[in-house]
């Protein structure tokens, strides 16, 4: 019998005669696209193969320095409870000058299906002013639906949106079992001029542990709070506001923390521009008390304390990346000794063609830490992090490189045994 090994070379030989066989079938449909727009679709949240099969008269390809146009896609929270999906056209080559952006805020009442044509349909239209110049728009098509009728919006909720979730997980084994609850409502009114954000969030977790003697030990972890939000724009680059929070749990030995944070908050880059690049310096300074489950380090039940926060976020998205970086410091005002320095980060970069360098990572200094409980932890409530632990810092972070190379195009749609990659689902999964 022949080893596996043995028979690679006779599956590789078929596959390439295979595979030259239909080549010539395909000779047909590949000539009309000689000369079919090329583009670079730099985005992460489409459904690529979908995006094949409905745009077939352009081009693909994998490198932005071979495509015509450019094509960037952002997503920005919308105050329906909706995403706004930002397209940004940038012509290269021939094409060169030639931009555009146009936009779709979708809504939670829609599917993912019904979101996913009407962002392919929107691609459609942006790619039309270029399509139109290549030997291929004498295939095009143009229709608008015969029922369209002008009809005046009138919106009832008045920007109102609310949103109630309940999220129960339930395991177990012969020795243990863990029930877990999680309920939240939100609830927002944004508006160019005003942005108001409600936010109730709930976690119970119950854990059943049973040792060989039969005898049961049962573990509770509980975290629910409160996140009240009111901005006021003033103007291209200003605004302000102020945070309002409450919140009762068991890990961080809070019985009740409460803290308002009155803001302000400036924009070096106009906020219009926030889904290609921002620059905010958000400055806070407010109260905070607690009333503390156990007695803490420093002997306390309760403190009344004030605090302020700096922090720094830039983001910018390009055809040679994105960068999003955030910075920030905090310090109670009765101790400057007591405070907390954070650094998060995620750079994605396209080096050279076909290589691309993401890393993600965060870092922090604490030394801010007055709500720890007195006294040591047993080994389950260390290992179930049942209780918050003394630390001066933490860190983490990834790194991936990736090169591909081969065929510049990407056009051919073929979703049997799923796919690794390119929007078609894990293998063996469908989506």
């Amino acid at each position: 019998m022949k080893r596996p090994a043995d028979l690679l070379p006779i599956l590789i030989a078929v596959f390439f005669i295979t595979d030259a066989n239909s080549q010539e079938l395909d000779n047909s449909t590949d000539q009309i696209r000689k000369d079919a727009l090329k583009i670079f679709l730099d985005c992460r949240t489409c459904d690529m193969n979908y995006t094949r099969e409905q745009i077939p008269y352009v081009n693909y390809v994998r490198d932005v320095k071979e495509a015509e146009v450019y094509v960037l896609v952002t997503t920005q929270n919308a105050g329906s409870g909706g995403n706004l999906y930002t397209y940004t056209f940038t012509g290269q080559f021939r094409f060169n000058g030639m931009n555009d952006t146009l936009t779709f805020s979708s809504n939670p009442d829609m599917t993912s299906s019904e979101i996913r044509e009407k962002r392919t349909r929107l691609l459609k239209m942006g790619l039309m002013r270029y399509v139109a110049k290549t030997p291929l728009a004498g295939e095009i098509e143009i229709r608008h639906n015969q029922k369209l009728q002008a009809a005046e919006v009138i919106d009832n909720w008045n920007y109102w949106v609310f949103e109630i979730q309940t999220s129960p997980r339930f395991n177990a084994e012969a020795s243990n079992s863990r029930i877990f609850f999680r309920n939240s409502l939100n609830i927002n009114r944004i508006t160019p001029n005003l942005k108001f954000e409600f936010e109730l969030e709930g976690d119970n977790t119950k854990q059943k542990f049973v040792d060989n003697d039969g005898d049961a030990t049962i573990y509770r972890r509980k975290d629910e709070s409160m996140d009240v939000l009111l901005v006021k724009s003033i103007g291209e680059h200003w605004s302000a506001g102020s945070r309002l929070m409450m919140r009762t749990a068991t890990n961080p030995n809070y019985d009740l923390n409460f803290e308002l944070m009155p803001a302000v908050e400036y924009d070096i880059f106009p906020y219009s521009m926030a889904t290609h690049k921002q620059l905010r310096i958000n400055y806070s300074a407010g109260y905070q008390y607690s009333n503390y489950i156990d007695t803490t380090l420093l002997n306390k039940l309760k403190d009344n304390l004030f605090k302020h926060e700096l922090r720094i976020a830039y983001q910018i998205q390009d055809k040679w990346g994105s960068i999003n970086i955030s910075l920030s410091g905090s310090n109670y005002m009765h101790d400057w000794s007591k405070n907390r320095i954070e650094l998060n980060g995620y750079v994605r970069l396209r080096i050279i063609k076909g290589l691309s360098l993401s890393v993600n990572g965060q870092v922090a200094y604490i030394n801010d830490q007055l709500n720890l409980r007195k006294g040591g932890l047993t080994e389950a409530e260390r290992l179930l992090r049942l209780k918050e632990q003394a630390t001066n810092y933490s860190y983490g972070g990834s790194i991936s490189l990736t090169y591909t190379f081969g065929s510049i195009y990407n056009n051919v749609v073929n979703p049997r045994f799923g796919s690794r990659g390119g929007g078609g689902g894990s293998m063996f999964g469908f989506y």
